[in-house]
C-alpha cells in the first residue's frame, strides 16, 4: 500500500494493562440532544450505540522555518507555499464529507492549515487551547544531530528522563487534553463528522494512547507525515476504528520545518 493511501490500524489495546504509563480513559460523555428517538427505549438505546460519528484529527501542513529551528509554541511560524498547498489538497478531500465542525489549535500553521477546510463547508475555525503543540525546553533551539543544541554539555541533563520526559510536557498530560478536545468534539457532532487540527507529538501521542501502548517512543517511528490525516471512527460512545491517510502525499516526520 502507498503511503498516500489510507490505513487501518487497531482501535484496542496493544500492550500488557500494566504498562507504565497506560491508563484507562474515562468513558466518553453521552451526547445529549442528538435527535435520537427516547422511545420505545430499548430501540432509542439501540439506535444511540449505532450513531457514526468521525473525528478527523489532522496534523498541520509544512512550515516555513528557514533556520531549522524546533519551533514549537512561537509565534510567526505559518505555512510555506508548500504548506498552503497540501492544506488546500485536505481540503479537497474532505470536500464531500458531512463536516460539522473545523477546531484548530491556536498557532497560526494550524489555523493556516484549518481555514481552507472551514471555508469549503461555510464553517468559522474555532480555536481549542487542548490542540496545542507539545510543550519543549529546546524551543527555539536547532536540535538537528551534529550541529545543534544536543552537542553542548549543558543542555544533555535536559536528556535525563526520556518516559516522563523531562525536556518537556509529560506525555499523559498531551493525551488527556488531546483526548478532551476529542470528545467535546465527538459530541457536538454526533452523526456526522469534525476536523481537529493539531501538532505531530500531540496527534501520535494520543493515537498512542487510545491504542494502549506506551507513550514514549522513538520519534523516528511516528506515523503522522504533514498533513495527515488520524480519523477517529466512533459507533456512539464506543471507538471502533482508527484510520490513517495522506491526502497530501507522503513526507518525511523527522524534517525539521515540517
Amino acid at each position: 500500500m502507498s503511503r498516500s493511501d489510507s490505513e487501518r490500524v487497531s482501535a484496542g489495546p496493544a500492550e500488557a494493562a500494566d504498562s507504565p504509563d497506560r491508563i484507562d480513559s474515562a468513558p466518553a460523555a453521552t451526547a445529549a440532544g442528538s435527535g435520537i428517538a427516547a422511545e420505545p427505549p430499548a430501540s432509542g438505546a439501540d439506535d444511540a450505540e449505532s450513531v457514526e460519528t468521525i473525528v478527523h484529527v489532522l496534523r498541520h501542513g509544512e512550515v516555513h522555518n528557514p533556520r531549522g529551528i524546533l519551533y514549537g509554541r512561537l509565534p510567526g511560524f505559518g505555512l510555506s507555499v508548500t504548506g498552503r498547498a497540501q492544506a488546500g489538497a485536505v481540503a479537497r478531500s474532505l470536500a464531500d464529507h458531512d463536516i460539522a465542525l473545523v477546531i484548530a489549535s491556536p498557532l497560526q500553521r494550524a489555523q493556516e492549515t484549518a481555514e481552507p477546510i472551514a471555508g469549503r463547508h461555510g464553517l468559522t475555525v474555532r480555536i481549542d487551547e487542548n490542540l496545542i503543540e507539545a510543550g519543549n525546553t529546546f524551543e527555539g533551539l536547532r536540535v538537528s544531530v551534529g550541529d545543534g543544541a544536543l552537542r553542548k554539555p549543558r543542555h544533555w541533563w535536559k536528556l535525563r528522563d526520556p518516559f516522563t520526559p523531562s525536556w518537556g510536557e509529560p506525555y499523559l498530560q498531551i493525551a488527556h487534553r488531546m483526548l478532551a478536545a476529542v470528545n467535546k468534539a465527538r459530541v457536538e457532532s454526533t452523526g456526522r463528522e469534525a476536523v481537529l487540527v493539531s501538532h505531530q507529538l500531540p496527534v501520535w501521542t494520543l493515537r498512542r494512547f487510545l491504542q494502549g501502548q506506551r507513550l514514549w517512543h522513538d520519534p523516528r517511528s511516528r506515523q503522522c507525515g504533514l498533513a495527515s490525516l488520524t480519523s477517529l471512527v466512533y459507533r456512539g460512545d464506543t471507538l471502533v476504528d482508527i484510520v490513517y491517510s495522506e491526502p497530501a502525499g507522503g513526507s518525511d516526520p523527522t524534517v525539521h520545518g515540517a
